[in-house]
């Protein structure tokens, strides 16, 4: 189960260079492609608004 970005990005790319994976999309806002997340939840520990969990 791969971890999903909610409506409370703020895209302040915080957590697209802590994916190992590079599944990170930065957009607004931000995206985890689900075929390459591998569920490390390493985004969502850096997130400061909480808008990163699994989906």
């Amino acid at each position: 189960m791969a971890y999903k970005i909610n409506e409370s990005c703020v895209s302040c790319g915080t957590c697209e260079p802590e994916c190992p994976v590079e599944a990170i999309q930065s957009g607004t806002p931000y995206t985890i492609d689900p075929e390459k997340c591998i569920n490390c939840g390493a985004c969502a520990t850096v997130c400061p608004v909480n808008a990163i969990a699994e989906e």
